[in-house]
């Protein structure tokens, strides 16, 4: 029976693939303030601004291509079970080719119906305008979760994280909660790997093993390591 890795990945890891995310510039993701574009108040305030300033991150990502850390951690399913918690919304762990994903925060890739979240449509190279609808009759909107809503799957991601036998972390500041605490779940004897070139603040009993690398560098490496033992 394979060991089960479970892989929590934040922004660092597709910043190497040139996506950026508003903690690069305070507050600021790609010119906007959050509070005008990722926020249920932003909707209900100017939806066409939302779908736009959405629109451009799609296409951002869909140009965007996997760097090697995505690609390494694919390999690692050929020795362990492996589940990537993601607080992503770009599809480039898909793109890897990685089989088990759960993503905190929503897929750019596809849109949702305002009016029942279980709605999904997978958007296929298109984008969301307005007048765009579900077949309730509601506009669509991105699929993603915005700040002040909740995160459906914390609780299913909460309930992995006691089954893993190593933890890696990837690219993620751990200040983004309920995210952050998934950490807190985990068996107090697994160890930790940290990969970022800023290690964060981690306050938990385990064994932290920390890589001071960029993802691109330290994923790679640390799955070389992990497949020859």
């Amino acid at each position: 029976m394979k060991k089960k890795i479970i892989v929590l990945t934040g922004a660092g890891i597709s910043a190497e693939s040139g996506l950026k995310t508003f903690r690069d510039a305070d507050g600021l993701w790609e010119g906007y303030n959050v509070e005008d574009v990722a926020t249920p108040e932003a909707w209900q305030r100017d939806s066409r601004l939302v779908q736009k300033f959405y629109n451009e991150r799609r296409k951002a990502v869909r140009e965007a291509k996997p760097n090697a850390a995505h690609l390494a951690l694919k390999k690692l399913e050929s020795a362990y079970d492996v589940l990537i918690i993601t607080q992503n919304i770009d599809d480039l762990h898909e793109r890897a080719g990685s089989s088990h994903i759960m993503h905190l925060h929503g897929e750019i890739m596809y849109a949702r119906s305002s009016k029942n979240p279980a709605l999904l449509y997978y958007l296929d190279g298109k984008d969301i305008h307005e007048g765009d609808h579900c077949e309730l009759g509601s506009q669509l909107r991105p699929h993603v979760v915005w700040f002040g809503e909740p995160v459906p799957m914390i609780t299913k991601a909460m309930h992995e994280m006691p089954s893993a036998d190593i933890i890696i972390l990837v690219g993620s500041s751990l200040v983004v909660y309920p995210a952050a605490g998934l950490l807190e779940f985990a068996g107090t004897d697994v160890p930790v790997y940290v990969i970022d070139p800023k290690i964060p603040e981690v306050r938990i009993q385990n064994t932290l093993i920390k890589i001071e690398e960029n993802a691109s560098l330290g994923v790679p490496a640390l799955v070389d390591r992990l497949l020859k033992n």
